[in-house]
């Protein structure tokens, strides 16, 4: 399940929002009215505030799952017994 979530859906998650852009929009286009002129017209914008806005959920999911406790110490890497001893937060 981990590598689902970690390797497959940030692949196809942008696939499926831009093939749903695409049903939307060609169902705006063949209607009539402001919204269909701008969609027209204006087609990257609709997709740069998408791509802003997954932009700011996957910061935001980053900074949320992961990272270590805010009380803890870092150590850092130190060579032991001729092997490099990995950084840690205790």
């Amino acid at each position: 399940m981990r590598v689902f979530l970690q390797y497959v859906v940030p692949l196809l998650l942008p696939l499926a929002i831009y093939v749903g852009y695409l049903i939307i929009a060609r169902r705006i286009q063949r209607g009539q009215g402001p919204l269909a002129e701008q969609m027209r017209q204006w087609p990257w914008a609709w997709l740069a505030v998408a791509g802003v806005a997954l932009l700011a959920i996957s910061l935001l999911a980053f900074n949320l799952t992961t990272g270590s406790d805010p009380g803890g110490v870092y150590v850092p890497p130190k060579l032991e017994d001729g092997k490099v001893v990995p950084g840690h937060v205790e």
